[in-house]
């Protein structure tokens, strides 16, 4: 698990309110929007302020699609892939 990883999995909890350990368990496959009710459209917009001011990084509008919240593994794709080119 690398430090990108570990903060986003942080950022679920705590925007999300999940309970403890509960994204420790998360794979790339585990479900997000739709498949956690925690997730709903209003959460995503936290989500996001929390993932640029954490992982430094600036997130466009047209980044944002359905895909990108499918899975864990698509969420922390694009973090990384974030993270990596700021």
């Amino acid at each position: 698990m690398d430090t990108t990883d570990r903060k986003l999995r942080a950022i679920l909890s705590d925007v999300l309110g999940l309970k403890p350990g509960q994204a420790d368990a998360f794979t790339d496959s585990t479900g997000l929007f739709g498949d956690l009710p925690e997730l709903d459209s209003m959460a995503v917009a936290g989500l996001l302020t929390e993932m640029e001011d954490r992982l430094d990084i600036i997130i466009d509008e047209d980044e944002i699609d359905g895909d990108l919240f499918e899975t864990y593994g698509s969420l922390l794709a694009f973090a990384r892939a974030k993270v990596g080119s700021a």
